[in-house]
């Protein structure tokens, strides 16, 4: 039996795709699967970067797999989804590296979600994204909890309440996703931007995720005391690191040096 989960090192990059014909869907021992995926990803030094995308080019992820849904009875919340969540990485602890979602086709339910908490997302020009729950009796429950902190209230109440199919150029103007491209552009576009992030320097990239996520929820005043207390441990080693104690010049002779080697 093949596995529904394919990875290929492309040096600092890691490429996951989800390959469950004919949908993309997600069980429980498949997202298991993920999580460990991505916990390998996250613990291995010579790795920046993660791009998750869907096989084909129909589906992304139609979500939960309908089949499983109803043999436990709807009772997602209980079920052992492994230790990074749902799709592997969105609860995995201490993962600062950045996961681009690289969204292929149809992204529905909770496969709308799960790249809603990805750091990046491009999209191709073809995929629409959608969350059908509140027509089938039930209601989003990532999708609730994320949406009103991204989008306009009336807006994300539209989209929950309603299941409407956001096309991709919508989702980028709404600002859920970076770029859309043509399908055949998708992974160039985000093994691109994959390139953008490893030519900046790995622990300044983990910090910034770090200290956004500690700080999502705090006052201007908590966060200046929070950062004056040490309490964003990636952000203090970073500014005790060597780079960062030579001083902004030497950092910019350095980056120099980068780009004029390229």
């Amino acid at each position: 039996m093949t596995s529904p989960i394919k990875t290929h090192r492309n040096g600092a990059i890691l490429e996951i795709t989800l390959d469950r014909p004919k949908a993309n869907t997600i069980d429980q021992p498949t997202s298991r699967l993920m999580g460990d995926v991505f916990a390998e990803f996250r613990d291995d030094d010579s790795l920046r970067v993660a791009i998750l995308t869907g096989a084909g080019e129909k589906f992304f992820s139609a979500g939960w797999d309908l089949n499983e849904a109803a043999e436990v009875g709807g009772a997602g919340y209980s079920n052992d989804y492994g230790q990074g969540g749902l799709y592997g990485f969105p609860e995995l602890p201490n993962l600062e590296k950045p996961v681009i979602c690289a969204v292929n086709g149809y992204a529905v339910g909770a496969g709308f979600e799960v790249f809603l908490n990805a750091d990046f997302t491009v999209a191709a020009d073809h995929a629409q994204m959608w969350l059908p729950e509140a027509q089938l009796g039930v209601a989003p429950d990532v999708g609730t909890f994320l949406l009103p902190k991204l989008l306009p209230t009336p807006i994300a109440n539209e989209i929950l309440m309603t299941g409407r199919r956001l096309s991709a150029e919508e989702c980028k103007h709404w600002g859920l996703v970076n770029r859309v491209v043509p399908q055949a552009d998708l992974m160039d576009t985000a093994r691109e931007l994959a390139a953008q992030i490893t030519a900046s320097a790995p622990l300044s990239v983990a910090a910034i995720k770090q200290t956004a996520r500690l700080s999502r929820h705090m006052s201007a005043a908590q966060f200046y005391h929070g950062l004056r207390n040490g309490d964003f441990p990636l952000f203090t080693k970073m500014m005790e690191s060597e780079d960062a104690l030579e001083g902004p010049n030497a950092a910019m002779e350095k980056r120099t040096a980068v780009w004029k080697g390229r």
